[in-house]
């Protein structure tokens, strides 16, 4: 195991300097990434892990602490293009909690090092933890003379005349103290950062990740009209210099901000102690996806600015500040629809419709709900997957509060449900038995978690994502007609099913007057594209197979379908023949190496709907469908033999003997039958040798196959 995945009790001291270079590096990047390009390459979650990892290195081998450890640092160097700004008091970060317990072991902390019992009283303030960029405001005779943004901590950017278009920011104070230095959190709100995007957009721009990427994007701008086009806000909750004190705590300092004409945040509260301050913890989480504006946790503080004053600093924290994050991938939103997707293969998917929150730094607003069952509150075998305290399954239903999770970069899911936060009125979601495209029958067969529509190409959603597969990559692949294509072509009539592809140049072709007009395309690009769709006439049977989008039916499938039967008409012939899902046509199907009855019952039901069949026909009219290469083996002894290989071979694995059974022109089979020339049998041969013997096929053990196709 790698040193870099072991925990820092495995570690040899050798290792753990290696490890700590390694960490130094990481999160230097990262800081960089995050403070100074407004562009964070690795989640908050994953930065989280690595300075923890770091810490707790450090605590085992304190003196391979480095002289650039991540524990000392304090955001990143400013940006060049700015002027600089040395900080005549250090803006710090704050250190972190996890869990309930670090919060109570921060508590012991403050009271250990005030020589505090107990039951000494110990007040604190709890406020949300803005996710957005430090900013420090400077007043000098109640005039906002300078503005800079943290940077290293010890020197920040000047970004005085942004900051001057910032509503929430006055220009000028009555009543403060001769020199004050505000400080807060610039930060957009969750409908302005959508207007945003949604304008970015609209003029070609690039979209911003969530909303502290677009402040911090937006404050950081060498033009300053630029900020002043931005809906940029700011939340004042502590201060730097001070010629003269705010008040006595904590909540009075805030109050006196907010007096003097600053946003202060609402939600800011005194706890008495730990389990209070824990209580609004939760109460903040549970409104989170409400507030309008993204938080990342809660921030606890000494009340008293004199225990503040004697609990003093550590290098790059104070001591008598912490900040409780929130799971990083994980956030409480409320339900506010659930839509039916229908997919290529008619599959009926539920989405929930959410309540716009950042997960792992990402906006989510859509979340997979998987199917009916789970919805529900149960998996495929019918127990419960989310349940009450006495085992009651709890389903999902509209307006829910729920627990969406993501990591990484996967599909946001809903995770749990917050029973005690339903409406009293809310009703169970009745999943749709029509496809809500096109009304067809929505069936469920046994054994299938999936609901799916039945219309097949009546179907606009299915016949959408049918041509989409059509025109893929390892389908037909044509030049100019991607995914958007299809979906504009599809919107105006143009392409229905496959087969129009291949007509466009007959009816459009003529002057290309309506193709070459549209946006996105000119003369040059509309004759490319059909000159495309014709080079893709000759496609290879394979290729044709897969495009069709049977259910099951991948690429390496498609490739041995087409293998075995060499042609279309054979291919076609033989899956009219199987229609019954019985008899030598189904057993010949079935028999192929890799074809399953699943799949072989999905391929056959596809090739013998009346509908398909008609759009087959048009579609094969238009094309010359390549046989499927056969391999130059004209002295091979194996040469168009049907071959079955069953126990176990010792001489070489059974994905080498089928590939060089293939490579002989033979074709290799899963089952035995009237059609079998050879049956291959090893030690622990069983019924596949039986019925060989039965029928009177030729058995032969693996010496005697190697003799033969090496002979």
């Amino acid at each position: 195991m790698s040193f870099e995945t072991r925990e820092p009790e495995a570690l040899t001291e050798s290792e753990a300097a290696d490890e700590l270079a390694r960490l130094a590096a990481l999160l230097a990047e990262a800081n960089l990434a995050y403070h100074a390009k407004d562009a964070p390459e690795i989640s908050d979650a994953e930065y989280d892990r690595l300075k923890r990892r770091n810490a707790a290195i450090e605590a085992r081998f304190p003196h391979l602490k480095r002289a650039d450890s991540p524990a000392d640092q304090v955001g990143a160097a400013p940006a060049e293009g700015f002027g600089k700004v040395r900080h005549s008091v250090r803006m710090l970060s704050l250190a972190n909690a996890f869990d309930d317990a670090d919060i109570a072991d921060f508590d012991k902390g403050i009271r250990r090092y005030l020589g505090l019992a107990d039951t000494d009283a110990l007040i604190y303030t709890s406020e949300p933890k803005i996710d957005g960029l430090s900013l420090s405001l400077r007043y000098e005779d109640g005039e906002l003379v300078q503005a800079a943004t943290r940077g290293d901590g010890a020197i920040g950017e000047n970004v005085t005349e942004n900051a001057r278009t910032i509503a929430d920011i006055p220009h000028r104070l009555e009543g403060a103290p001769a020199v004050l230095e505000v400080r807060g959190e610039v930060y957009m709100s969750h409908d302005d950062f959508g207007a945003l995007n949604e304008a970015q957009t609209a003029r070609g721009g690039k979209r911003f990740a969530n909303p502290r990427n677009a402040a911090a994007g937006s404050l950081r701008q060498l033009d300053p009209e630029i900020t002043r086009s931005r809906p940029l806000r700011f939340f004042a909750y502590a201060w730097g210099e001070l010629s003269a004190p705010l008040a006595e705590t904590q909540l009075g300092a805030i109050e006196r901000l907010a007096a003097l004409g600053f946003q202060t945040n609402p939600l800011t509260r005194r706890c008495a102690d730990v389990a209070e301050m824990v209580a609004h913890y939760r109460r903040i989480e549970e409104g989170r996806a409400t507030l309008g504006y993204d938080i990342d946790g809660v921030v606890y503080k000494v009340d008293s600015l004199a225990l503040q004053e004697r609990l003093g600093f550590r290098s790059t924290t104070p001591r008598w500040a912490i900040a409780h994050k929130f799971p990083a991938e994980l956030a409480w939103t409320r339900l506010v629809a659930i839509d039916i997707q229908v997919g290529r293969t008619g599959a009926l998917s539920p989405v929930a419709r959410l309540q716009p929150v950042t997960v792992g730094g990402v906006v989510v607003s859509n979340a997979t709900l998987h199917n009916e069952d789970y919805i529900a509150g149960f998996d495929s075998k019918g127990a419960p997957i989310r349940a009450d305290a006495d085992g009651t399954p709890k389903d999902i239903r509209v307006g829910d509060w729920v627990q969406v999770y993501r990591a990484g970069d996967v599909i946001p899911k809903v995770a749990d449900v917050d029973i005690s936060r339903r409406d009293a009125g809310a009703e169970m979601f009745q999943f749709p038995v029509h496809c809500p495209e096109c009304g067809s029958d929505a069936i469920r067969e046994p054994g299938d978690s999936v609901r799916r529509c039945s219309g097949g190409l009546i179907c606009p959603a299915q016949a959408v994502e049918k041509l989409k597969h059509f025109v893929s990559r390892a389908a037909f692949d044509i030049d100019g007609l991607g995914a958007k294509q299809v979906e504009q072509f599809h919107a105006d009539g143009w392409i229905r099913e496959p087969a129009d592809i291949f007509t466009l140049r007959e009816r459009y072709g003529t002057g290309m007057q309506q193709l070459k007009n549209r946006e996105g395309w000119g003369e040059k690009s509309a004759s490319n594209l059909f000159d495309a769709i014709d080079a893709r006439r000759e496609i290879a049977l394979s290729r044709l197979i897969f495009g069709l989008g049977v259910r099951h039916v991948g690429e390496q499938a498609s490739a041995l379908i087409a293998r075995h039967y060499g042609s279309w008409t054979a291919f076609d012939a033989a899956m009219l023949a199987a229609e019954p899902c019985d008899g030598p046509a189904w057993e010949d199907l079935i028999g192929i190496d890799g074809v399953g009855p699943v799949m072989a019952k999905s391929l056959v039901s596809a090739m013998n709907q009346p509908a398909e069949r008609e759009s087959l026909a048009r579609l094969v009219a238009q094309l010359d469908v390549q046989d499927a290469e056969r391999p130059q083996v004209a002295d091979s002894p194996v040469a168009d033999k049907t071959i079955v290989f069953t126990g176990s071979l010792e001489k070489m694995t059974r994905a080498e003997a089928k590939a060089r059974a293939e490579a002989l022109g033979a074709k290799v089979s899963g089952s035995v039958s009237a059609k079998t020339d050879i049956v291959v049998a090893g030690p622990g041969a069983g019924s596949k040798e039986k019925k060989a013997r039965e029928l009177g096929v030729t058995i032969l053990d693996e010496d005697e196959w190697l003799d033969l196709i090496e002979g």
